[in-house]
């Protein structure tokens, strides 16, 4: 049974810490994040998008044109190794990890209210992407890209509410629930 909340970040300092990585890594500062990131400790702030996040990490970076964004958070070892080198591969170094430092259970809240226009978006951004045939050396790459669109979307239909509950309790408790232990609900004022 996989828990309802892991934290990847002690992982993740262990693979920065043992200096395998360029250094830095993660430089990117909350303030310059992309909307499209979902709420957890990793996001894409201003990078370079060079598209080659998916490569590393095709289940966890997508692309919105112009920087590369987190639509899915790490819940593995392996998943965090794989948006760990997606970092790494960044040019400006401008993925952040202190999502944890910023995100408070109002603006989770906020940012889950407000997903009908992520989706919107990804939606839109999946139709464009996978029509691209202008050049056929890119196509393949462009319809990959389309790809991870699709896969956000599908993750905001089905999953992302599970994790976000988890997260929320992290946000409130700094631990892991317990197995069955009651989390928060994304809508306040719903109960349990």
């Amino acid at each position: 049974m996989r828990p309802a909340y892991w934290d990847p970040l002690p992982h993740a300092r262990r693979i920065i810490g043992n200096g395998t990585t360029r250094s830095p890594v993660f430089c990117g500062t909350w303030a310059e994040r992309n909307w499209r990131n979902v709420p957890g400790p990793f996001y894409g702030a201003d990078t370079d998008c060079m598209e080659m996040g998916r490569y590393e990490a095709p289940h966890h970076i997508a692309y919105d044109g112009e920087h590369e964004f987190v639509f899915r958070q790490p819940v593995t070892v392996l998943e965090t190794e794989a948006v760990v080198s997606a970092a790494e591969l960044e040019l400006y170094t401008n993925y952040g990890w202190d999502g944890d430092d910023h995100w408070t259970v109002e603006t989770v809240r906020d940012w889950w209210r407000d997903r009908g226009r992520v989706r919107e978006w990804a939606v839109s951004a999946a139709a464009e992407w996978g029509a691209y045939d202008e050049d056929p050396r890119y196509a393949a790459h462009h319809h990959e890209a389309a790809q991870g669109h699709r896969d956000f979307v599908a993750y905001l239909d089905d999953g992302l509410e599970a994790y976000l509950r988890g997260y929320l309790f992290w946000l409130e408790q700094r631990r892991e629930p317990f197995p069955r232990e009651a989390l928060p609900l994304l809508r306040a004022g719903q109960g349990v």
